[in-house]
């Protein structure tokens, strides 16, 4: 799978983490939060593997990573906003190459 393939299924995760958190579904954002950082476990792995530019892509992975944690511990909404809207342009950039 692309690069851009991955951050577009992360972002799916991670925007729909924000969604429920902004529900109140706390076990439906829980089963999203574990996935989200499977997804963002699996794509650091792969960027070690030999991505061109590969220390910008980990150290953007690794700090996206921690923000996502930082918000959905503290249900930071708005953070987590911020970063489904930043994953989203990974889906529309994904879906341009289908």
């Amino acid at each position: 799978m692309s690069l851009t393939a991955q951050l577009a299924n992360l972002g799916s995760e991670v925007g729909r983490t924000s969604k429920w958190i902004s529900k109140g579904k706390d076990k439906m954002a829980e089963s999203a939060f574990i996935r989200a950082l499977d997804l963002f476990d699996l794509t650091i792995k792969y960027a070690r593997l030999g991505l061109p530019n590969r220390n910008e892509a980990l150290k953007e992975l690794c700090y996206s990573r921690d923000l996502f944690t930082k918000a959905y511990l503290e249900k930071d909404i708005h953070e987590l906003y911020l970063l489904d809207k930043y994953f989203y342009h990974y889906s529309v950039a994904y879906s341009r190459t289908m």
